[in-house]
């Protein structure tokens, strides 16, 4: 049996440059916490507490929203933790 992906199959892979801006994004603590909630959650409760998230991180948050390994945290080498 082939293993589900949750990619759909016309959605093309993201930019690897793109995902290493995302992955600095969830390792800097100064934007508080990321258990439990999508990148974009956490962007704009950053926002919301005057801690001033990249805009560029929001920009590519909205442009991929469909695309979970945009839209989740994958910090592990590609694995979803």
């Amino acid at each position: 049996k082939v293993r589900d992906c949750s990619r759909s199959p016309s959605q093309p892979p993201p930019d690897p440059a793109l995902l290493e801006m995302l992955r600095r994004f969830d390792l800097s603590w100064e934007y508080g916490p990321c258990t439990g909630i999508t990148r974009l959650q956490r962007w704009e409760r950053a926002q919301e507490l005057g801690l001033s998230p990249p805009g560029p991180i929001r920009d590519a948050l909205l442009e991929h929203r469909d695309n979970p390994d945009v839209t989740y945290r994958w910090v592990w080498g590609g694995m979803g933790w």
